[in-house]
This record gives C-alpha cells, sequence and structure tokens, in this order.
C-alpha cells in the first residue's frame, strides 16, 4: 500500500503570514500582559498596605529605605527617598499602577514601558543591588524585560493601534 501526500494543509494563516508570522507578530502580548498585570499587583499591594507607606515601624517603606541606605550602589537616591518615606512609597506605587495599566491597555506603550524600566533600575540601584549574586535580586531581570516594550512598544491588540489606525483612516480620507 502506498500513501500519498495530504494535500489539505492545515495552518493557521491570518493577515497572509503563517504561523511563524503569527507567533513572531504576538510574541511580545505575554510578556506585556505579565509585567502589566504585575506592576498592577505590586502598586495596588503598596496602595493597600497601611504599614507600608509609614515612615517607620515594621514593613514600613522608611525602614526598608535606612535598612538598604549603606549598601545600596547610590545611597544619594535613597536619601532622597528617604526625606519623605511615604511620599516615596505613594510615588512609587502610584507610578507602578500607572505603568501596569498603560502596559496592559497598551496606552502609550513605550512610554509605560520606559517608567517601568526606570523603576526597575532605580529599585535595582538601592533596595536589590546588595544581593549576591546578583542575579537573585528581581529587578535587574524587570528592567531588561521592559527593554523589548520600549523598543517596539504594543503593535497589536493595544489602544496604540486603535489610534494609529484611527490616525491612518483620516490621513488616508483627507488625501
Amino acid at each position: 500500500m502506498t500513501h500519498g501526500m495530504r494535500g489539505d494543509v492545515y495552518s493557521l494563516r491570518q493577515n497572509g503570514g503563517d504561523w511563524r508570522d503569527n507567533a513572531a507578530r504576538y510574541a511580545l502580548l505575554p510578556l506585556r500582559i505579565f509585567l502589566g498585570v504585575t506592576f498592577v499587583y505590586a502598586g495596588l499591594d503598596k496602595l493597600t498596605d497601611s504599614a507600608f507607606m509609614k515612615d517607620s515601624g515594621a514593613g514600613s517603606i522608611g525602614d526598608m529605605m535606612r535598612t538598604v541606605r549603606d549598601s545600596s550602589a547610590v545611597p544619594a537616591l535613597v536619601d532622597m527617598a528617604l526625606k519623605s518615606p511615604s511620599g516615596f512609597g505613594y510615588a512609587i506605587a502610584l507610578g507602578e499602577l500607572a505603568v501596569g495599566i498603560g502596559t496592559l491597555f497598551g496606552l502609550l506603550t513605550r512610554l509605560a514601558a520606559l517608567g517601568g524600566a526606570l523603576i526597575s533600575l532605580s529599585l535595582w540601584l538601592t533596595v536589590s543591588w546588595a544581593s549576591e549574586p546578583y542575579y537573585y535580586g528581581n529587578d535587574l531581570p524587570y528592567m531588561f524585560c521592559w527593554v523589548p516594550l520600549v523598543l517596539a512598544g504594543a503593535p497589536y491588540w493595544s489602544l496604540d493601534a486603535v489610534i494609529r489606525g484611527r490616525r491612518r483612516g483620516r490621513a488616508q480620507a483627507g488625501s
């Protein structure tokens, strides 16, 4: 018995590409969802933790900053935060929330990703700098996870894509 080749091959064609094209097209979506959810969660966790937002006391931002001050790469950043620990705590929490929401919805994604990278960089240089070996600190990998989103933005499944599509539609209608 001989077997011939099947002519009814299944493919995941969408927008004129094969499944590899689609995989490449949406490759950043899982990263975007992970970072967005994580930063929204981190911001809400800080905002709802009454101990965290205090200048001193167990679990407070103030005590944490005083603890890491001498082991941080940039003690001046910690000193600046220590001028108003609760204000710094609110700034970080609201920044994480804004970054997470912008990333999840794909609104001003590159700007949100840049904000996420800067938050992660500042936390790496202060809070997790003393992690030994360096890869035990989680802020450095987070910083590098933001880089692809800074470079590529959110071209699919995003408000940025909707806005870009509308602008193109208006530009074509005006021509």
